[in-house]
């Protein structure tokens, strides 16, 4: 049973490093920073491994909540294409404070934005 969506997220990717992957692929670490509803100011290294048509990525993360505290994150998920320049998306994350969350978003690679929603597990 799918779960209602509990926030949003929206990120902008501020770097992109590549480096030689497994079987003679590309790994592709990029740097996101922006907002996650109900937590806060956010940033993370997502690495992706695959090719242009889908693959899976990990994501490790902070958050800078509006109450102070500081919480990280570990992710992993999968991705594949779904029109030009577009991934979906979806995942799930481990957080520090020992929640889980599960998360379904977009990656718009021509305006390096990612947004989405999510909801705990």
């Amino acid at each position: 049973m799918a779960s209602k969506a509990s926030g949003e997220f929206s990120f902008k990717a501020i770097t992109a490093t590549y480096s030689p992957g497994p079987a003679g692929g590309v790994l592709s670490q990029v740097n996101w920073e922006g907002t996650v509803s109900g937590f806060g100011a956010a940033f993370g290294t997502a690495t992706y491994s695959g090719g242009p048509k889908g693959g899976s990525y990990s994501m490790c993360g902070q958050v800078f909540m509006d109450d102070g505290d500081v919480l990280t994150s570990i992710g992993k998920g999968t991705y594949e294409a779904v029109g030009k320049h577009r991934w979906r998306t979806r995942s799930v994350t481990e957080i520090s404070d020992g929640r889980r969350t599960r998360s379904e978003g977009e990656i718009d690679l021509a305006s390096r934005s990612w947004k989405g929603t999510f909801s705990e597990l």
